[in-house]
C-alpha cells in the first residue's frame, strides 16, 4: 500500500466560505502563495459558478500557481463543471472536483431524486469534466450517512468513466472514528475498480473528530486528507493541517506515511490566515495557539530545564516558532528589511518594498522592539489590503470622566476619491469615531462584532482590530492594526465598509455546502 499522503487545502474554499472568513481577491492570491509555500499538494481555490468575483479569484489564482495542484469545485452539473474549467484551465496542474449527495436524506429532501436519478449525474458529471482533464475528483456529499453499498455502485461507475480521486466525506461531522474507518473500509474493499483512485476524506468538525476521522482514515488506505488552515470552515469547521500534519510527523512510529508539507511553515501559515480573516489564533490551540509552547506548572518547569522531552513532544521550530526577535528598527536599511520579508515567506516587488519601509520607519519610531508578527501585520495592512473606496487619513479622539462631557471624535477621510472630514459624540470614543465614519460614507451598519487582540506583548504592542459589520442579508469582517487603539478601530471600520461595499458590487453568491 503506497505511503504517502497527499494534502488538499480547502482553506480559499470551504474555509473562505463559512461566516467570517470571507477575502478579497489579493488575500486570497497571498493565501494561495503561501500554500505553495507550505507544501500543499492540491488547493481548492474556491467554486467559480458561485459568483463572478470568485470564478476571478479562481482564474488568478490559477495564472499564479506553479506546480501545485490547483482544484475548482462544481457541481454535477454541466454549466458549473464548463465555468470551473475557464476558471482553472490555465493552471500548470488543473483539477476539476464534482460532487453530488448519495445519502437517502439529502437525496429525497436536498435533491429530491431517486437513487439511479443520482448516479446518471455523477457519471455524467464526471465524464464532462474528464472531456477537459483526466485529473478529476468525485465526491459522494454525506457519505457518513449514505448506504455502503449504493456508495459502492456510484463509485465504480464514476472510476470508470474517468474519476482519479475518490473523495468521502463526512459532511456534517456526524461520524466516530472506528465506526467512519469501518465504513471507508467496506467501500474500497468492496468497490471493484477502487485500486484505480486515491481515496481522500473531507472532515467536518461538528461532534469535534474532524482531525480523529481524518487519522482513522488513514489506518484503511485513505491517502488524501482534505483540510483547512486552523480548521476553519462551515459551521465548526474542518480537520485542522497543522494538527493532522504534526501528528503525523510526531507519531511517525505509529502511522508510518510520508508527506510533503514543510511543518517549519505551519505557524506563519497559520498567523497570515488569522490576520488576513481578523480572527485571533485561540491561546490554547494545538500545534499553533500562544500557549502551545508555554510552561506555568512549577514542575513543568523544572521538567523542562532538565530535558525539553520532558513535557514537550515537539520543538517550537519544528512548527515554525522561535523565540528570537527581529532586529529591524529605524536605522535599518531597506535591503535588510527586503531580505527579512523574503525569510517570512514574502516577496515584495519595488513599490510594496517601499510601501512598507516606509511604515517599518513609522512603528520603529513608537516601538522598542519590532517582532516578526509585528511586520506580518504591516504586510497585511500596506501591502495586501482591498483597492480602497473608503480610505481613511487621520483621526482625533478625545475623553474624559468628568460627568456632562461626552466622547469626541474627529476624522478626515476620502470618501470615492473626494476628501471629507467630520466630528461627532459617542457613548465611548470608539463608538465617536465609528458614528463619525458612518456619517461621512452615508451608511447605517449594524456592528455585530468588535475584537481587541495584541499582536505582541508589551504596552507598546500592535494593536489589532477586527470588526463585522451587517447591512440587511450582507455581512463583512475588517481589520486594522496600529499602536494607537483608536486608529486601529477607525481603520478597522472603514476596511469593513470597504468589504462591504465590494460584496454589493459582485452581487449575490451562490453559497454550496457539498462535505
Amino acid at each position: 500500500m503506497n505511503n504517502h499522503v497527499y494534502f488538499f487545502d480547502t482553506t480559499l474554499r470551504d474555509g473562505e466560505q463559512s461566516p467570517g472568513c470571507t477575502m478579497n481577491l489579493q488575500e486570497k492570491l497571498r493565501i494561495a502563495h503561501q500554500l505553495e509555500v507550505l507544501g500543499v499538494d492540491i488547493m481548492e481555490a474556491g467554486f467559480p459558478a458561485s459568483s463572478p468575483g470568485d470564478f476571478e479569484a479562481v482564474r488568478r489564482i490559477a495564472d499564479q500557481a506553479g506546480d501545485i495542484q490547483v482544484a475548482g469545485l462544481a457541481r454535477c452539473v454541466a454549466s458549473d463543471i464548463d465555468t470551473c474549467w475557464e476558471a482553472i484551465k490555465n493552471a500548470n496542474n488543473p483539477r476539476i472536483h464534482v460532487f453530488v449527495s448519495t445519502s437517502p436524506l439529502h437525496m429525497q429532501h436536498k435533491l429530491r431524486k431517486k437513487p439511479e436519478d443520482v448516479l446518471a449525474m455523477a457519471v455524467e458529471g464526471v465524464r464532462r469534466s474528464a472531456g477537459y482533464t483526466s485529473n478529476v475528483e468525485f465526491s459522494c456529499e454525506d457519505f457518513s450517512r449514505s448506504e455502503g453499498d449504493f456508495v459502492c455502485q456510484v463509485l465504480e461507475a464514476v472510476i470508470k468513466a474517468g474519476a482519479t480521486t475518490i473523495n468521502l466525506p463526512d459532511t456534517v461531522g456526524y461520524a466516530e472514528p472506528e465506526e467512519f474507518a469501518s465504513k471507508l473500509d467496506y467501500v474500497i474493499k468492496n468497490t471493484p475498480n477502487s485500486d484505480k483512485a486515491i481515496f481522500s476524506v473531507h472532515c467536518h468538525d461538528d461532534l469535534g473528530l474532524a482531525v480523529a476521522n481524518t487519522l482513522a482514515a488513514f489506518r484503511v488506505g485513505v491517502r488524501q486528507a482534505e483540510v483547512t488552515l486552523c480548521g476553519i470552515g462551515e459551521r465548526a469547521g474542518n480537520a485542522s493541517l497543522e494538527e493532522v500534519v504534526m501528528n503525523l510527523r510526531v507519531r511517525h512510529d505509529f502511522f508510518h506515511l510520508t508527506h510533503n508539507i514543510v511543518t517549519e511553515q505551519l505557524y506563519p501559515s497559520c498567523r497570515l490566515l488569522s490576520m488576513t480573516i481578523g480572527q485571533p489564533i485561540a491561546n490554547n490551540k494545538s500545534i499553533v495557539g500562544a500557549n502551545a509552547f508555554a510552561h506555568e506548572s512549577g514542575i513543568h518547569q523544572d521538567g523542562m530545564i532538565k530535558n525539553r522531552e520532558t513535557y514537550e513532544i515537539m520543538t517550537p521550530q519544528s512548527v515554525g516558532r522561535t523565540l528570537s526577535n527581529l532586529v529591524i528598527g529605524k536605522h535599518s536599511g531597506r535591503n535588510a528589511v527586503r531580505s527579512k520579508f523574503e525569510s517570512l515567506g514574502y516577496k515584495l516587488d519595488d513599490e510594496q518594498l517601499n510601501l512598507v519601509f516606509e511604515a517599518v520607519k513609522h512603528l520603529a519610531d513608537r516601538k522598542k522592539t519590532l517582532h516578526d508578527d509585528d511586520l506580518m501585520a504591516l504586510v497585511q495592512e500596506e501591502v495586501y489590503r482591498m483597492p480602497d473606496r473608503f480610505r481613511l487619513r487621520h483621526v482625533s479622539v478625545q475623553s474624559t470622566d468628568a460627568g456632562g462631557v461626552p466622547p469626541t471624535a474627529a476624522v478626515l477621510m476620502d470618501v470615492d476619491g473626494i476628501e471629507r472630514s467630520g466630528a461627532g459624540f459617542g457613548a465611548g470614543p470608539v463608538d465617536a469615531l465609528f458614528n463619525v465614519i458612518s456619517d461621512l460614507v452615508g451608511r447605517e451598519p449594524e456592528l455585530e462584532q468588535y475584537a481587541i487582540n495584541a499582536i505582541t506583548g508589551g504596552t507598546d504592542a500592535l494593536g489589532e482590530v477586527t470588526v463585522r459589520l451587517r447591512e440587511k442579508d450582507i455581512t463583512a469582517v475588517g481589520r486594522g492594526t496600529h499602536p494607537d487603539i483608536f486608529v486601529a478601530s477607525a481603520r478597522a471600520y472603514v476596511n469593513a465598509l470597504n468589504h462591504l461595499s465590494k460584496k454589493e458590487q459582485e452581487g449575490p453568491r451562490l453559497h454550496c455546502q457539498h462535505d
